[in-house]
């Protein structure tokens, strides 16, 4: 069975800088602007963050850290997060 998805055309502006930047990276993907846009609409609309992550930027905007990572060298700074 095949499904038909609706499409319009629309219109917007875009800060030419970032019309820029999107169009660099579509071309980076190989697809189209349109395609690239929106798939990146998609993306922030459909993929909300789950208790974890949603936790873990709470806490990241709180200021709070939750330890100190040696990072001396790769040893050490594994032995910092029990690894």
């Amino acid at each position: 069975m095949k499904t038909t998805i609706g499409r319009k055309t629309v219109s917007f502006k875009l800060n030419s800088d970032l019309l820029e930047i999107l169009k660099k990276r579509e071309k980076a993907c190989n697809r189209s602007l349109n395609n690239y846009v929106e798939s990146i609409l998609l993306d922030a609309v459909y993929n909300e963050p789950d208790d974890t992550t949603i936790s873990a930027i709470k806490e990241n905007h709180s200021g709070k850290y939750a330890g100190k990572a040696d990072v001396s060298s790769m040893d050490a700074f594994k032995r910092s997060l029990d690894l």
